[in-house]
């Protein structure tokens, strides 16, 4: 493991709607941590908000391993942002990368770092991640969530390093039969290039009736709801 150990996490109402951010820092014998809040934004922008705040928060030239429960970002940082930048952060359909202002942002951030992504479950039971995530969501909800700073010793989670999970909390694969017969918790749906996220299918169904290129996909929660997001974010 590097020196500096991040957990990061990023939360929205509504997606878009009011979201916050968290990140707890770890060094040998300190820990920081930060977030904060904004009134319109996205569950992504937010875990690209965790990571770069985080990462911006160590000296330059740090040796880092980042935790998170985002493909999206972890996807975007090692697989996808060269293309962008070869193809000067457009896409195919001739648009702007979405979340651009916050990619460069993050991509200038790891220049002058070594950074390793690691990829962990969301609510599993890993500490960190946990406690992340508790800051995100109450930082969303206008919370005043009291954020720490200081020695480690102190933190009143002196195992935030342990990154093993509660295996019964993890989430069992559904098969494509059970996913096309279960409620449906949102749709979400992909309009030239714009991605939306709807809560009861007529409201859906009006975006994408008839529109030619346009996707649609039922989630049946809210991580489920996330990884489709991701995979529509993957093909803009």
């Amino acid at each position: 493991m590097n020196s500096i150990t991040i957990f990061t996490d990023g939360s929205s109402r509504g997606n878009p709607g009011p979201g916050g951010w968290g990140s707890v820092v770890v060094t040998s014998d300190t820990v920081t941590e930060l977030g904060s809040a904004e009134k319109h934004t996205t569950n992504n922008r937010m875990e690209l908000m965790a990571a770069t705040e985080g990462i911006l928060h160590t000296p330059k030239h740090s040796g880092i391993t980042v935790f998170t429960d985002s493909k999206y970002l972890i996807n975007g940082i090692t697989l996808w942002i060269k293309g962008w930048k070869n193809n000067g952060w457009i896409t195919k359909t001739k648009d702007d990368v979405v979340n651009k202002d916050l990619w460069m942002k993050l991509d200038a951030a790891v220049k002058d770092r070594s950074v390793k992504w690691e990829y962990v479950g969301g609510h599993v039971g890993i500490i960190g991640n946990e406690r992340c995530d508790h800051i995100a969501t109450d930082f969303a909800d206008n919370g005043a969530t009291k954020l720490y700073s200081g020695p480690l010793s102190r933190y009143d989670l002196p195992n935030i390093l342990d990154v093993s999970h509660d295996s019964v909390a993890m989430k069992t694969k559904k098969s494509s039969s059970s996913r096309s017969n279960a409620k449906a918790f949102s749709y979400i749906s992909s309009v030239g290039g714009a991605i939306h996220v709807d809560h009861s299918w007529a409201e859906c169904e009006k975006r994408v009736k008839g529109v030619k290129g346009a996707r649609y996909k039922k989630s049946l929660d809210i991580v489920d709801e996330q990884k489709v997001i991701e995979e529509f974010e993957q093909l803009l």
